[in-house]
């Protein structure tokens, strides 16, 4: 059973932008801090930024005044706002719910979608 999926990615050059969307049931979304991490064959998975169910944030300095992470509860779904982009911002990115990695509410990790950025 999909609990939540994302979507957004692409292939963008580097200087542009993409939104990501992470839709989730209401029942598992509403309530919850959620966050967005990312993963790439030479690295391991990486927080990339957090929002609590207040709508406070919090971003890894990597992506600082680049990305923006928002929510809409109404519609449970979580966006990243990416501007700006690297080709260090290469990587498939996934949602979770929690706000730290090692959070006691992440679930199964979903399936993730790929952002590959052009130089």
């Amino acid at each position: 059973q999909v609990q939540f999926v994302e979507t957004g990615g692409g292939l963008v050059q580097s200087g542009g932008s993409l939104t990501l969307s992470c839709e989730a049931s209401g029942s598992i979304f509403n309530g919850f801090g959620w966050a967005w991490y990312r993963q790439s064959p030479r690295n391991q998975r990486e927080l990339v930024a957090s929002i609590t169910y207040g709508h406070v944030t919090n971003y890894a300095d990597s992506v600082k005044g680049r990305f923006t992470i928002s929510r809409d509860n109404a519609k449970n779904t979580m966006y990243l706002q990416m501007n700006s982009l690297k080709p260090e911002d290469t990587a498939v990115y996934y949602c979770n719910r929690g706000i730290t990695p090692d959070s006691p509410f992440a679930l199964s990790w979903g399936q993730g979608t790929q952002v590959t950025v052009s130089s």
